[in-house]
């Protein structure tokens, strides 16, 4: 006669594992990863290399000779943390910039916490903003298409993103003329100024990259429609109430808000467990983006609105919970 075994909780067992989401991640990466290969040529290829080649380096080192643990480079965090820096870095930033970025964004946003699991904000943008405000004159040149052989002397120019400030700094709406549309943003091919970061360009690679995710289920829609939708609602009223406010398409397709939506909002360590909590989360950051980038001093702000959510993250947690079985709801 068999015996019923009753263990603690969980009772559940699933075939996720930290290196088969990783992995899914760096592959959801790859379609951005070569359309930046093809717009930026041999920049982006040194500044990806220098900066995943030296994630890794940090993170083993950290973790051999200063924690005193068995290295887990084969997790594919280091990689995905790399690859990510990469992609908010301009293609003509210097080696020993890259450098500096992917120290601090392992040695400062993950390992000082206790590695992979108990950073409270992404690594990854820890890293570029350490970056962006030590740094602002090389993290805000910006090289225009057409120059993939060249490297820290390419041309640069103003971003989709620079125009709009340009806009509602001068009060003239005329200056969005110079916007490339919005199928030119979705496909990266912008021919009227600087291209923006690495991992910005294209937004259908991106999205490609959001799909792949789905469908693996490595994240939930939560969070990224949140935030997509939250931006294009602001955006629009904005937009209506005043001309020199981009058109909410524009908005979604421009800067690194597909970048952070899709890839970094969504990191399991930094964003909310629950659905609700990653739709307060979502709606949040977007709010945020918009609020940043039209009037706070960098044209920018999904970095910086990602990294303040990421320490609210805790609180929603603590707040926004799930029924626990049996329990007896109080009316």
């Amino acid at each position: 006669m068999s015996k019923l075994i009753v263990s603690l909780s969980p009772h559940a067992h699933g075939n996720e594992t930290v290196e088969k989401n990783m992995y899914g991640v760096i592959i959801a990466l790859v379609p951005a990863l070569l359309v930046s290969f093809l717009y930026f040529g041999i920049g982006s290829v040194i500044v990806c290399l220098t900066s995943v080649a030296s994630c890794m380096f940090f993170e083993w080192a950290i973790t051999k000779y200063m924690l005193k643990e068995e290295p887990t480079l084969m997790d594919g965090s280091a990689i995905v943390t790399g690859l990510l820096l990469g992609f908010n870095l301009p293609s003509n930033l210097p080696i020993w910039i890259t450098l500096i970025g992917a120290l601090v964004a392992i040695g400062i946003g993950k390992m000082t916490f206790g590695g992979l699991g108990s950073n409270p904000f992404n690594p990854a943008l820890v890293g570029r903003c350490f970056l962006l405000v030590s740094f602002p004159a090389q993290m805000t040149s910006w090289p225009v298409l057409g120059q993939l052989s060249k490297y820290t002397d390419a041309a640069t120019g103003a971003t989709p993103l620079s125009v709009m400030k340009s806009a509602i700094k001068t009060g003239d709406a005329t200056m969005l003329d110079k916007l490339p549309n919005s199928l030119h943003l979705l496909l990266g091919n912008n021919v009227s100024g600087g291209m923006g970061t690495i991992g910005e360009v294209c937004a259908l690679a991106l999205i490609g990259g959001l799909i792949f995710m789905l469908w693996r289920k490595i994240i939930t829609w939560h969070i990224p429609i949140s935030i997509f939708a939250t931006v294009f609602v602001f955006s629009g009223l904005l937009h209506l109430v005043n001309p020199i406010y981009a058109d909410p398409l524009t908005v979604l397709f421009s800067g690194g808000l597909m970048l952070g939506a899709i890839f970094m909002a969504t990191d399991y360590v930094t964003s909310p467990m629950t659905p609700k909590g990653q739709l307060i989360y979502g709606i949040a950051i977007g709010f945020l983006t918009v609020v940043l980038r039209n009037w706070g001093s960098y044209p920018e702000g999904m970095s910086f609105a990602i990294l303040i959510m990421n320490a609210f993250t805790p609180l929603i947690n603590a707040y926004i919970k799930p029924k626990r079985f049996g329990e007896v709801v109080k009316k």
